[in-house]
């Protein structure tokens, strides 16, 4: 039956166990173990994954004095769901074979190999695996952790995990990664007016108050 009388509350859902799990995903996933870049050994699965910076570049001064000791503050959060999961496949709930997190892992060590300024063995990960229909919950978390951690990569930083756009979008600009941190083939394609790197710069400053 059609409802013509708007109510905004009947379209409100909560649900304090949801928020309960999240925060249990959460505290899982700063539990996990610290690793090297790229990790000692391949695996399998799809989930979520921290980036740590520990070097001496002077934009990035404040990661270095809260990861010299321990892993507080990442400098990029990412994801990477399983094949077939935008297309809501019904076989991904039964797979856990796939490498996707490793291998987007990987892919992001090669980009720091790239990268002006940047020093790949100056970066360490963790990450957490997730399962069966746990699977569901990588986006919810992945969102969950960079709005508690706000990585300057994923907020000030536009650009790092960007893939190459392929023949015939090179009208777009450069990411602001790209300006700051060059050295990526494909970057050098875009012809859009790019950010200058004193703008960049000027956003990392004020992303950690200075």
């Amino acid at each position: 039956m059609v409802q013509h009388e708007f109510d905004r509350e009947k379209h409100v859902y909560a649900n304090e166990a949801f928020s309960e799990l999240v925060k249990d995903a959460l505290r899982f996933f700063h539990g996990t173990p610290v690793h090297t870049m790229p990790p000692p050994t391949r695996f399998e699965g799809s989930g979520v994954y921290a980036l740590y910076y520990t070097g001496k570049n002077d934009a990035y001064a404040e990661l270095y004095k809260a990861n010299r000791t321990s892993y507080d503050l990442p400098i990029y959060i990412g994801k990477a769901v399983p094949k077939g999961w935008r297309q809501a496949k019904p076989s991904i709930a039964k797979s856990n074979t796939g490498n996707e997190l490793f291998l987007r892992i990987i892919e992001h060590f090669r980009n720091l190999q790239k990268g002006d300024g940047l020093n790949p063995n100056d970066f360490n990960c963790r990450f957490t695996i997730f399962e069966d229909a746990g699977v569901d919950m990588i986006s919810t978390v992945e969102s969950s952790l960079i709005k508690l951690h706000r990585p300057v990569w994923n907020t000030a930083v536009d650009g790092f995990g960007n893939h190459d756009p392929g023949a015939g979008r090179y009208n777009q600009a450069k990411s602001d990664w790209d300006v700051i941190h060059p050295g990526r083939a494909f970057a050098d394609k875009c012809k859009g007016k790019a950010n200058l790197i004193e703008h960049v710069k000027t956003n990392i400053q004020k992303h950690f108050g200075a």
